[in-house]
């Protein structure tokens, strides 16, 4: 039976350290985030690596975009 000055919900302080601290569940997120974070711009780089090697050697049109008239001559 609880003391009429004491409430029934009062924690003991050592009760609350047997639990791990906010701060390392957060340090556990941001540690996953940013594993994944990494992750994900290794894999578009090398896609974006891939891409601009492989439409180097295709090399449809190497004179797409250049005229050989000077742009001063058409005026």
């Amino acid at each position: 039976m609880t003391k009429p000055l004491e409430s029934s919900g009062s924690s003991d302080p050592e009760k609350g350290s047997s639990e791990p601290d906010g701060w390392l569940k957060v340090g556990a997120v941001a540690a996953v985030s940013a594993l994944a974070g990494g992750l994900l711009a290794a894999w578009w780089y090398r896609a974006t690596l891939k891409k601009l090697r492989q439409a180097d050697l295709e090399g449809e049109n190497p004179q797409f975009g250049i005229s050989d008239i000077d742009p001063a001559d058409e005026a």
